[in-house]
């Protein structure tokens, strides 16, 4: 029951029985998971619940786009390669402020955030911004999918020109149909479930803080994932084989 505690504080009350239980046979206990379960409601150890998708993108009814979806749903991580399929969208946050935006981009071999970008609006440059990190940072070979609904961001001239500079095929999902990037959908629920909800923000400053260290020192590196066989998305990468461009090929 310690060790329980233990690793259910680190997750500062988010985790439930099925990843406390994962977390210790990582750590080497031999245990069932109804005995975990069993005695985390015994203490009263609940982990948090996320809410439904909500839509925060609109589309634009004057886009003139000819993309498709090219993922139908296919979201298993063991159905692509890193950094051949990545999905893209945006959440908002409320502070005392205002409103903070925020973009990501998911690579979806490894639920890896791989790019993102925050600020007080929600034009085209934050999603571009978003991708241009993620690109600096991943350096893909040209080919690789960029899947998003179809809000007007992902949609403008400013991004496409972007995708095409970088030759990365576009993907939208289909009119209305949330689930079509659930990847993306899946981070914002455990990102507001497991952080924003439980805290009241007095300045985008203060968000903008702890969200990177949500990402960065949480959820790529530490946090497990039911759909990676509950090992973090760093852990997971480190058994992969990433399609990069070599640093010669580049130059």
């Amino acid at each position: 029951m310690e060790k329980i505690k233990v690793i259910y504080g680190d997750s500062k009350g988010t985790y439930g029985s099925p990843r406390v239980h994962a977390q210790l046979r990582a750590d080497g206990e031999t245990c069932g998971g109804n005995r975990v379960a069993r005695l985390m409601q015994q203490e009263g150890l609940v982990g948090r619940f996320k809410r439904r998708f909500r839509r925060t993108t609109l589309p634009n009814p004057d886009a003139m786009t000819t993309a498709v979806d090219l993922v139908r749903r296919v979201f298993g991580p063991d159905t692509t390669e890193l950094n051949r399929l990545w999905c893209s969208d945006i959440t908002y946050i409320r502070t005392w402020e205002g409103w903070l935006y925020l973009a990501t981009v998911i690579d979806v071999a490894s639920r890896r955030v791989v790019g993102w970008a925050m600020g007080d609006h929600m034009r085209a440059s934050l999603v571009c911004d978003a991708l241009s990190m993620a690109v600096a940072h991943r350096r893909p070979k040209p080919g690789l999918i960029l899947h998003s609904d179809r809000g007007s961001q992902y949609t403008s001239e400013q991004f496409v020109s972007l995708l095409d500079r970088n030759v990365i095929r576009q993907s939208l999902s289909r009119p209305g149909q949330c689930w079509d990037n659930a990847v993306a959908e899946s981070f914002f629920a455990s990102l507001k479930c497991e952080l924003v909800y439980q805290n009241t923000w007095p300045t985008r400053a203060r968000a903008r803080s702890a969200i990177f260290e949500f990402i960065e020192g949480w959820y790529n590196r530490r946090r497990l994932h039911s759909s990676l066989g509950y090992i973090s998305p760093v852990d997971y990468e480190g058994t992969r084989t990433p399609l990069v461009i070599k640093a010669e090929e580049a130059a």
